[in-house]
């Protein structure tokens, strides 16, 4: 064949392709003002859910009051619920004729930290956390995600005539800790219920509301957990060579422990070292017998991942070397592993989500450097899609882009504070039409 007739071939595919990917918005766009129609309606039902559960966090594996809630709205739209899945987290099932089964997942906890938001719905509520008492804070966006997720369900319910199908919506505990999806499928999640044909998730970010971002292939971060105890000998602050000073040791790794990155891995792969709590000592003129460091280790690719991991290890342990002390008690790894979406979905509901929001607010973005526990449903061989969606005034989100300009509170920070109206509604039509994209008509 020559190169002429090749090309011509590839520009028939491409047209074809591009045709099918049409027509399958076009299919959904005219359920496109439906679902605008009934997300709209139900708003004022939607900020008092969205209010009431931001002012009640709850941390992972305690959401009991925050399932509770979901479970009896769920029941009202006509879902079959079960409670206590992976601890505290529900499962609801709506089966409407024969149909692809889809599964949509909104996480539920929220963090052990004090809001300053300055809200007049603000979080003033308190848990108790490794021990100690802390405020809780809502400052993920996991309340927009779980309201979103509430008008989803109740708008495919109120569209049934439209679409053939199971809908499996599950409410997961513990994401936070990159604990609940395991958590659920231990306790039979695609065994007790319909195990899904695709898979669904949001997550609010810090872009402009009415904005969806969404990519293929890897769009988070592998995630593991760095625990080490450095151990010394501890004495007198006026004699430390009687003593042998793991606070020197620790200070030591978390210097050295960088050069892993920025000298071992191959700087075109994303790979990051995050130390976030050195722990020993009680005064200034004691050295102590141990020093406690945690962080986390963030990487997208496998052969990084344990590239990094094998380089922490014995950098603590070269640290510890080099002071004449005991090897350290280290914990690394265990942690999350990146989401990885499927191309062909992606595909498929990107043309639907750019029919229904217009090219300039529905784009390709780069993978988050954070992590989730979503991976592990894609991971069990269902095609998956985790996408984000904006939560801020635009204007807010440019002045922040401009070079001097104020930054705006990013997720997991005491200030983050989404606008809910309209955020709360793009969540939720992204996610119905997403949804109704792959059901059966």
């Amino acid at each position: 064949m020559t190169f002429t007739r090749i090309a011509a071939a590839a520009a028939v595919f491409a047209s074809l392709a591009l045709s099918a990917n049409v027509a399958q918005a076009q299919q959904a766009a005219p359920l496109k003002n439906d679902v605008v129609a009934k997300v709209d309606a139900m708003y004022p039902w939607l900020d008092a859910v969205y209010k009431d559960l931001h002012a009640h966090p709850e941390i992972a594996f305690q959401e009991v009051r925050t399932a509770g809630k979901l479970a009896a709205e769920m029941r009202k739209l006509g879902f079959t619920v079960t409670e206590k899945v992976g601890k505290t987290g529900i499962v609801a099932v709506l089966k409407n004729g024969a149909g692809p089964t889809v599964l949509v997942r909104t996480d539920m906890d929220g963090l052990p930290m004090e809001e300053r938001t300055g809200l007049p719905y603000a979080s003033r509520a308190r848990a108790t956390s490794e021990g100690r008492d802390t405020f809780v804070m809502h400052s993920c966006g996991h309340d927009i995600h779980m309201t979103s997720w509430l008008a989803t369900a109740r708008t495919l319910v109120e569209l049934k005539s439209q679409w053939k199908g199971t809908l499996v919506f599950i409410g997961q505990p513990a994401e936070e800790i990159v604990a609940g999806a395991k958590a659920m499928l231990d306790d039979g999640l695609f065994k007790r219920f319909p195990k899904p044909d695709y898979a669904f998730a949001l997550h609010s970010w810090p872009l402009a509301h009415g904005t969806v971002g969404f990519n293929d292939g890897p769009v988070s971060s592998n995630s593991d957990w760095l625990e080490i105890t450095f151990k010394g000998r501890g004495g007198h602050g006026s004699a430390p060579d009687k003593t042998i000073d793991p606070v020197a040791i620790a200070a030591r790794f978390v210097v050295d422990v960088q050069t892993v990155v920025s000298r071992e891995k191959d700087p075109k792969e994303f790979g990051v070292v995050t130390v976030g709590s050195i722990q020993g000592g009680t005064v200034g003129n004691i050295i102590p017998d141990s020093v406690q460091v945690r962080g986390t280790i963030r990487s997208y690719s496998p052969t990084v991942r344990a590239k990094l991991l094998e380089g922490v290890r014995r950098v603590a342990e070269g640290s510890a070397a080099m002071a004449g002390a005991p090897k350290p008690d280290m914990l690394i790894g265990g942690g999350g592993q990146a989401i990885v979406n499927s191309t062909e979905l992606v595909n498929k509901t990107e043309v639907v989500f750019k029919e229904a929001f217009g090219a300039d607010k529905a784009k390709r973005m780069p993978a988050m450097t954070a992590s989730e526990d979503f991976s592990l449903y894609a991971n069990e061989g269902v095609p998956s899609m985790f996408f984000f969606t904006g939560v801020y005034d635009p204007k807010v989100v440019v002045e922040a882009e401009r070079e001097g300009g104020k930054p705006i509170a990013f997720n997991h920070s005491p200030f983050y504070a989404p606008v809910p109206e309209p955020s709360i509604k793009t969540g939720a039509q992204a996610m119905t039409l997403a949804v109704l994209n792959v059901l059966g008509k």
